[in-house]
């Protein structure tokens, strides 16, 4: 781990895109919520509304020939949690966290949702600090390559809703998850899903840091099998 010191702030800020005129809003972002002192979950919240206007924005710009359901998709894939802590890692934000000792001992700079927390929480603080243009301009800047390259259809779906529509399309019955098994403690659960469809032999397992993700994980899995 590498201290907060002036220099490492800076090359993180070099990094990110954004030079803070108060640096405490950075260290507030840093900060989880199992540090003493001020947290970052009021900038997380602030920074996920921010985010999600400025992304929908662009598409809605981009796009302007699509519906909703299209839109909705595709904000939902650039803004989806797992994106977040691409870059987090990117940004080598685990470096700068600011954790408790529980979770400094978990292995919690590495953790996606934390990671995903900072980044909002980043936006959050960028939007305090200078501004709706700035922050406008900076978000922009980080999904400028995956704005580039996206597109609507099917592929925005996700593996649950495909997989449904898929057998819905055939008359055939829906697939059964069930959670089969839940370790770890409450801030850092794993999820074991058990899926069952007529359209495979045997029953599919995953795992994931929710249950949600643990039935897409399931739901991919089966049609990757289904595909093949």
């Amino acid at each position: 781990m590498i201290k907060n010191t002036p220099h490492a702030l800076k090359a993180l800020s070099k990094r990110i895109g954004y030079q803070f005129n108060d640096q405490d809003l950075l260290l507030q972002a840093l900060t989880h919520r199992s540090a003493k002192g001020t947290h970052n979950e009021r900038l997380e919240f602030l920074g996920d509304s921010i985010l999600g206007f400025v992304i929908a924005e662009a598409l809605y710009q981009k796009f302007p020939e699509h519906d909703e359901g299209d839109l909705t998709r595709m904000r939902s894939s650039l803004v989806k949690g797992v994106t977040l802590a691409e870059l987090g890692r990117h940004f080598k934000l685990g470096e700068h966290l600011i954790l408790g000792a529980g979770e400094l001992k978990s292995g919690g700079h590495k953790r996606d949702s934390i990671l995903e927390d900072a980044i909002e929480a980043i936006i959050g603080a960028v939007y305090l600090d200078s501004g709706q243009s700035a922050c406008k301009k900076l978000v922009l800047n980080w999904f400028e390559e995956r704005l580039a390259i996206i597109k609507p259809g099917n592929e925005q779906k996700d593996p649950k809703t495909r997989l449904q529509e898929f057998l819905q399309g055939r008359k055939i019955a829906l697939p059964e998850y069930e959670v089969t098994e839940i370790t770890g403690q409450s801030h850092n659960q794993q999820f074991t899903v058990r899926c069952t469809t007529s359209v495979i032999d045997k029953a599919v397992i995953a795992k994931g840091t929710s249950r949600r993700k643990a039935e897409q994980s399931a739901a991919q899995q089966v049609l990757d099998l289904i595909n093949k």
